[in-house]
């Protein structure tokens, strides 16, 4: 038994095939997916999801934050259960891979047991996270935050997209408010498979990342307030212009995160400038702002930064500047038991590949505070994600999606 499970492989094109149906759900013209959190092609994304799962025997749950559980029984009473799983919702523009590798490299994990007639000890539950991207709804991982604890259910339900729909309508709209309470149980260990979004992998030309924690994050909205008046009479020097104030912030941060550390991160994502029009000189500009680093002190130093620099350009640019967090979420340090338990899959299944932190925030992060946690990288082509261009390799996919399965075989146990 013990030799038939270390030569134990996934379907290689049966997964590959899986995550061309998917992306065929919100499929873009350039190649890319747009399913946005809580959309129709969300649940349509969802219903493909559940059927697929209810196919190979799969007991499906749903709690009040549209987060839905695939259950494996284990043979084991009392066990707690193994999970994997990622999202299904993309970016506007996003690619085939982000997120729903995750979720359908958990299927195949579960449709090769099956296969196979493999059980297992502990339960395997594959799950899929509601608004893990942000891109729809802020704060990003607001599903699996309020699984673990980070948020509440009614400020999750409250949360807007920009035309005023909220999350708690639209989980009921598309017929995914649960019943099940989202609150964690007891978990034997968790497990996350994704694209790298990053370059390292490729350029190092190894097959699989070994993640032992992700970097810290955090989100502003900075809002810029000067003085309304027409483009063409008013002189330059005579303005309270909140776009110049804004040139001069960005310059000057960007400029200190360069110089501060290669592992430092700032993007300015979103802008919005009232009221909106070409000949006048807006009277407010917000920015929506990302700074990032891997270690809690690099992050803190970028914070003091940002609030330093405002103060700065406030009183030189004659307008006023108000920074106000919309997020934090702290570095992670991943659980070492299943750090190891990734590490020891892909020298058993021989892998080229390398320890890691991700760059990206994930639904892991949430996770690891109630479980133990850990992550499997695959390289993507460019290190390019939240792009219609994003694509990895099916034999990168394979092979990821087989370190999955046997780290949780790990630590679920062959029955």
């Amino acid at each position: 038994m013990e030799r038939s499970i270390q030569a134990l492989r996934i379907d290689g094109a049966r997964l590959w095939d899986s995550l061309m149906a998917m992306a065929s759900i919100g499929a873009t013209p350039a190649g890319g997916c747009n399913r946005q959190a809580l959309t129709d092609e969300d649940k349509q994304g969802r219903d493909l999801f559940v059927r697929w799962c209810r196919e190979i025997g799969c007991e499906i749950r749903v709690d009040r934050m549209g987060n839905i559980f695939a259950r494996r029984a284990g043979t084991e009473a009392g066990i707690a259960p193994v999970i994997t799983g990622s999202h299904l919702d993309t970016q506007p523009t996003g690619g085939k891979f982000d997120g729903v590798y995750g979720v359908l490299a958990g299927l195949e994990v579960l449709r090769t047991l099956e296969d196979k007639g493999i059980k297992t000890r502990a339960p395997l539950e594959l799950v899929v996270w509601t608004n893990e991207e942000g891109a729809r709804f802020s704060p990003a991982m607001i599903g699996s935050g309020v699984w673990a604890g980070e948020f509440t259910l009614e400020y999750a339900h409250s949360r807007a997209d920009k035309s005023g729909k909220t999350i708690g309508e639209e989980l009921a709209r598309i017929g995914y408010l649960g019943e099940l309470a989202p609150e964690p149980g007891p978990v034997t260990a968790a497990f996350e498979a994704h694209i790298e979004q990053g370059p390292i992998l490729e350029k190092q030309n190894e097959t699989i990342g070994v993640v032992t924690g992700v970097q810290g994050i955090r989100w502003y909205d900075v809002t810029f307030r000067g003085k309304p008046c027409h483009a063409g009479p008013t002189p330059m020097a005579d303005r309270r212009d909140p776009v110049q104030a804004l040139a001069i912030l960005c310059e000057r941060l960007y400029s200190e995160v360069k110089a501060y550390s290669d592992d430092a991160r700032m993007t300015c994502g979103d802008l919005r400038a009232e009221p909106g029009s070409r000949n006048t000189v807006p009277e407010k500009v917000v920015l929506a702002l990302d700074l990032r680093h891997p270690k809690p002190d690099g992050l803190e130093h970028l914070h003091r930064t940002l609030y330093r620099l405002a103060e700065q350009v406030e009183e030189a640019a004659g307008v006023t500047i108000d920074v106000r967090e919309e997020w934090h979420s702290p570095p992670v340090q991943f659980d070492e038991s299943c750090v190891a338990a990734v590490s020891a899959a892909v020298e058993r299944l021989g892998y080229s590949h390398r320890k890691m932190v991700s760059g990206a925030g994930h639904d892991s992060v949430y996770v690891s505070r109630v479980a133990p946690v850990s992550m499997i990288f695959v390289p993507c082509a460019g290190g390019l994600s939240h792009n219609e261009a994003e694509f990895a390799e099916p034999a990168h996919l394979e092979a990821g999606c087989n370190v999955l399965m046997h780290a949780m075989l790990d630590r679920a146990g062959i029955a």
